[in-house]
Formats: structure tokens, C-alpha cells, sequence
């Protein structure tokens, strides 16, 4: 097709043109809200780095998450903000954990919201790492049936959905017997399939208190550099039993989340982090970009590569704006 036969033009000029070829459809239903769940009542500790996100108690909890659902936004992911602190992270299995009692609430407030939640150790360890730190080395094999009691904990309390995210070997075959084990076979997992050492997650850290208090994740979340290893870590995640298969963050691996698609037939995830966030905020703020259009343009794009859904801390934005169309 050549000029001037061929006139791209002429299915641009108008808007209804333009909606009819549309390649990529974005809807609320693709969007999941992450929530930080603190103890208390009536607690709404802004976020700097993030705005408009909240550190909230698990009352405040339910009035965001009810505005999103009423959105349209079909679900949220918790984390938890927990009031103490050890080297076993024994508040992230407890049944009175903070993950615990957003999760029972939630379910109480909005059986319709599914509920998802994050299954790591670093919140609740006293040295910020995702599993258990022998000898100053993260132990892997020692940190799985922690991992899988805080699946299973979350699960009891009635979450509908488990997303590891700590990138220890074996977890979700770890997590998946001790769900079926527990009479939860019914609870998908959402793996963190792969995720990347990324400095876009700084403010989310600063948000969950999570940073590591000595070296970093790089022997655990995997080299920005690599592709080929993504596909070898979501292919044990698909053989050991994911549901869903998630590539973090979105936005700088964008030829990830398109590889991944390519190449399984399961669901496939993308989260735009807290960094991707953060950076579009502050230049919208500084005036330097259209924040509505950026993110939008940022939404579409992480679709178009290949994602099923997307969890974005725009989602109440975006949703918002989708249902003004």
C-alpha cells in the first residue's frame, strides 16, 4: 500500500473514525487499586512521594476501596503496614495481622470486590528482607513455609486471590500444596512471575516501610538486563501452579510483558509501580505534562504490550475518567 492510494488520513479525521478502528480497548474492569493497610482507626497518613495515596486504617480502607468499586475498578491488592516488627515476620501470618483484618472487613463491607493480597515477609521483618536472613545470606528453602502460612493466613480470612511477591524459588508450588492441603483449592494465585530490581520502587517502600536495613534484593528479584530469565521464571511459576502471571514494573519492560503474552496462554498482569507513578505526578504538578492524557497514554500502552490487567495506583483516576467517555 502506497501513497496516494492508501491514505491513512482518512480514518483519523474524525472521532468516530477513530473509535472504530481502536486496537486497544482499556476499560475499569483491567484496573486493580493497591491499598496500604495500617492499624488504628481513622488513620489517612498521606503519602508523600505518592499523591493522593494513603496509609490508611482498615475503617478509611473501606470507604476508598468502596469509591473505586463504585468506579467500576473490579479489585484491590493489600498491603500491610504492621505495628511490629521480627526476623520471622511472624505479623504476616498472624490471624490478627493488619492484611488479616483489612481482608475480613473488606469481604464484610463489599462481597462483590475481590480482594487480593500481597504475600511477602518484608514488611514484617525487622531487617526489610523477603525472607528469612541466616548468616546475612536471605535463606530461600527456610523462608517457604513462612511464606506459604502467610498465603494460607490470608486465605482463611477470606481473600480471594494470593500474590506472592517475595521471588524465592518454589513458592508458588510452596503456596499452591498448602492452599489444596487447606481446602483452598479454589484460591488462585496471582504470581509475582517476573519481577525486576528495580529503583522505580522507591516510594512504594517508603510507603509499606519496607526498604531493606543492609545490602539489597538483587540475589532475589531479577537483573533489569534480562529477558531470557524472565521467561525461565515464569515458566516455573506456570509449572508449579500460577494462576496469573505478572511482570514488574510496566513500564521500562514493556518488551517483557510482550514476550510473556507471546509466549503463555495464561492471564497475564502488569504492574505500573509506584515509581512509574510518582514521576507523572510530579511533572503534572510542575506543569510540565497533561497528567490525565499521560496517564492514559501510560494505561494503553501497558494493554497494548500484552497485559490482561494492570494493578496502578491510577486506577481510581483512570476509572474515573473512562467512565466520563
Amino acid at each position: 500500500m502506497l501513497f496516494p492510494d492508501y491514505r491513512p488520513r482518512r480514518m483519523r479525521q474524525n472521532d468516530a473514525f477513530r473509535r472504530m478502528i481502536r486496537e486497544t480497548a482499556l476499560t475499569a474492569d483491567d484496573l486493580i487499586l493497591p491499598l496500604f493497610a495500617i492499624g488504628g482507626k481513622n488513620i489517612r497518613n498521606p503519602i508523600a512521594s505518592m499523591p493522593g495515596h494513603f496509609q490508611l486504617s482498615v475503617d478509611n480502607l473501606v470507604k476508598t476501596a468502596r469509591d473505586a468499586h463504585q468506579l467500576g475498578v473490579p479489585a484491590v491488592i493489600l498491603f500491610g503496614v504492621p505495628d511490629r516488627k521480627d526476623p520471622l515476620a511472624t505479623s504476616a501470618y498472624a490471624d490478627d495481622g493488619i492484611v488479616q483484618r483489612a481482608t475480613r472487613t473488606l469481604k464484610d463491607a463489599l462481597p462483590d470486590l475481590a480482594v487480593i493480597t500481597d504475600v511477602c515477609l518484608c514488611q514484617y521483618t525487622d531487617h526489610g528482607h523477603c525472607g528469612c536472613v541466616e548468616d546475612g545470606c536471605i535463606d530461600n528453602d527456610a523462608s517457604l513455609d513462612l511464606i506459604a502460612r502467610t498465603a494460607l493466613s490470608h486465605a482463611k480470612a477470606g481473600a480471594d486471590m494470593v500474590a506472592p511477591s517475595d521471588m524465592m524459588d518454589g513458592r508458588v508450588a510452596e503456596i499452591r500444596e498448602a492452599l489444596d492441603e487447606n481446602n483452598f483449592s479454589h484460591v488462585p494465585i496471582m504470581a509475582y512471575s517476573a519481577k525486576y530490581c528495580s529503583a522505580y520502587y522507591g516510594p512504594f517502600r517508603a510507603a509499606a516501610d519496607s526498604a531493606p536495613k543492609f545490602g539489597d534484593r538483587r540475589t532475589y528479584q531479577m537483573d533489569p538486563a534480562n529477558a531470557l530469565e524472565a521467561i525461565r521464571e515464569v515458566t516455573l511459576d506456570v509449572e508449579e501452579g500460577a494462576d496469573i502471571i505478572m511482570v514488574k514494573p510496566a513500564l521500562p519492560y514493556l518488551d517483557i510483558i510482550y514476550r510473556v503474552r507471546q509466549e503463555f496462554d495464561l492471564p497475564v498482569a502488569a504492574y505500573n509501580v509506584s515509581g512509574e507513578f510518582s514521576m507523572i505526578k510530579a511533572a503534572e504538578q510542575m506543569g510540565w505534562l497533561d497528567g490525565p492524557r499521560v496517564m492514559m497514554e501510560t494505561l494503553t500502552a501497558i494493554k497494548r504490550a500484552g497485559a490482561d490487567m494492570i494493578l496502578t495506583y491510577f486506577a481510581v483516576d483512570a476509572a474515573r475518567l473512562l467512565g466520563t467517555k
